[in-house]
């Protein structure tokens, strides 16, 4: 509870990863990667109930053993098909309690700490947005970015007013990270979507706080950080 709302933190759980391979209970500095969030959301000073959903028996044992509430997800739920909305509706769904926040924590994002998610909400209350997402600057400019045609050929690549600028000239550019997204449930069930039209603001992360596990090479960069 911060200034007389109410929070529900979400931690969403698939037991399948086709890029890694049970990633989520993959052993990160000694615990399960998802842990890592689970005791973060625990840590919060706002948090009022951490709910874990998942397809998956082991997650959902992890998650009991870490003394949080836990959803066991339908299968139609679990596929690559289904969207976060869905989920994170089966959730609030069936909880019999109202809260006035989601706080969706995605396990993926194990270096995110108790520290993030309480800026992040009292940021969000200090704008009274409707909506916060965090969000890290990009290590380099998207102009500097583009597809490639089958031979690989550079000579469309960039704009020829890029060429001979540096990276110091281009004005910050930053990127979800996937770390926290805190939304009013009302306006969440209303839009349908974690990315409201309005009343929405961008929490900023540090890079190293924002590691997204997606491969084994993001994993190695957790390990070596906490090392």
């Amino acid at each position: 509870m911060y200034k007389g709302n109410s929070f529900l933190a979400i931690v969403p759980a698939r037991g399948g990863s086709k890029r890694l391979p049970n990633k989520n209970i993959l052993d990160l500095a000694g615990k399960p990667m998802i842990a890592w969030t689970i005791e973060a959301a625990k840590a919060s000073k706002y948090i009022d109930t951490v709910v874990v959903t998942s397809d998956s028996s082991k997650i959902l044992k992890i998650a009991n053993k870490l003394s949080v509430n836990t959803l066991e997800r339908p299968k139609i739920l679990a596929s690559d098909t289904a969207s976060t909305f869905d989920v994170i509706q089966h959730a609030v769904d069936h909880l019999k309690k109202h809260f006035d926040y989601m706080v969706l924590l995605q396990p993926t994002s194990p270096l995110r700490s108790e520290k993030h998610i309480d800026e992040a909400i009292e940021f969000l209350i200090m704008k009274n947005a409707d909506a916060v997402i965090s969000v890290c600057k990009t290590s380099h400019t998207p102009k500097w970015s583009n597809t490639l045609p089958k031979n690989g050929s550079l000579e469309n690549f960039l704009k020829s007013e890029l060429v001979n600028k540096r990276s110091q000239d281009y004005d910050n550019f930053y990127s979800l990270n996937g770390a926290i997204y805190i939304c009013k449930v009302e306006s969440l069930l209303k839009d349908k979507s974690l990315f409201l039209r309005e009343n929405i603001f961008a929490y900023i992360m540090d890079r190293r706080s924002s590691v997204d596990v997606d491969e084994s090479i993001d994993l190695d960069l957790c390990r070596c950080y906490l090392d």
